[in-house]
């Protein structure tokens, strides 16, 4: 496998990895809640690759599903945000 730029980041708390703007211009499927594929390599090395599923677009289904998210969050009725409530009903139990 032939390198054709090389960068460093460091690994954070929890495993998370900035991957650098550089190398994300690069590549328009490296974008926020992407879903990718690690592969390990014998050589202590990792492959990212994009993630398809049978032409199935994973990125957008995981946008839809965090926009339904921040929509429920988001609720209000007559007795408040629906977030708070969970939050105290959780605090209480």
């Amino acid at each position: 496998m032939d390198t054709i730029s090389q960068t460093t980041a460091v690994i954070r708390q929890r495993g998370q990895l900035t991957i650098p703007d550089k190398i994300r211009a690069t590549f328009p499927w490296l974008i926020e809640n992407a879903v990718v594929v690690l592969e390990t390599l014998p050589n202590e090395g990792i492959i990212v690759k994009p993630y398809h599923s049978s032409g199935l677009n994973l990125a957008q289904k995981w946008q839809k599903a965090w926009e339904a998210i921040q929509l429920s969050r988001s609720f209000k009725g007559k007795r408040g945000n629906l977030s708070e409530f969970v939050v105290k009903d959780r605090q209480n139990h």
